[in-house]
């Protein structure tokens, strides 16, 4: 398999931006392996996921759709840490293994540039080995709770615990090659960011 020239791992807290910072990537030709987007294909009612999250949890664990309940997986998470482990011991093996095959599609497709959109990058060894670079988007936690209260419209408490669940803003950046600090820029300003950074991994 041909590797592509670079794979850029994306990660930042909840409300940082980064789901946006990556579309402005793909915009500029860079191909977006989406880490929660597949987790949530895997999850769907016809899931590849779904038969060990049922033996795993119950049926209950499950929407009236068929899909997992994402808020009730969540709530159970927080309130059992082995819940954590049973989950993600289902749901990333089926990840990694869809990562591999988007990995390959891209190579073939002489891709410059294939970024991983991680939001556990950071904590997981396995994910920071698949990538060459990290660009970490990042801001102060009060921005973050601010733009998530308005953006889902989910209590103060609620966002402190997400946040709190994530890998510490101090890890993000130690880890980081790069940094975006999305604090106050419009969008046409995090775009000249992107810019500057999309020409390095010849973009």
């Amino acid at each position: 398999m041909v590797v592509p020239a670079v794979r850029l791992g994306l990660t930042g807290g909840i409300g940082s931006g980064k789901s946006t910072v990556a579309q402005l990537l793909v915009a500029r030709g860079a191909v977006l392996i989406d880490a929660d987007a597949i987790a949530r294909r895997l999850t769907q009612a016809d899931g590849l996921a779904i038969p060990a999250l049922v033996s795993t949890f119950g049926p209950d664990c499950l929407a009236a759709d068929g899909t997992m309940d994402r808020e009730k997986m969540r709530r159970r998470v927080y309130d059992d840490p082995t819940a954590k482990q049973r989950l993600e011991a289902i749901i990333h093996p089926l990840v990694n293994l869809e990562t591999q095959k988007q990995v390959a599609s891209a190579a073939a497709q002489g891709a410059r540039c294939v970024v991983f959109d991680v939001p556990l990058l950071v904590e997981s060894q396995v994910w920071r080995q698949k990538v060459h670079r990290v660009l970490v988007v990042d801001c102060t936690p009060e921005v973050q709770i601010q733009r998530v209260m308005a953006r889902n419209q989910l209590p103060r408490a609620v966002i402190e615990k997400i946040i709190a669940s994530q890998a510490p803003r101090t890890q993000r950046l130690g880890a980081a090659d790069w940094v975006i600090f999305n604090e106050q820029f419009s969008l046409g300003q995090l775009a000249d960011e992107v810019d500057q950074l999309a020409c390095l991994f010849g973009l």
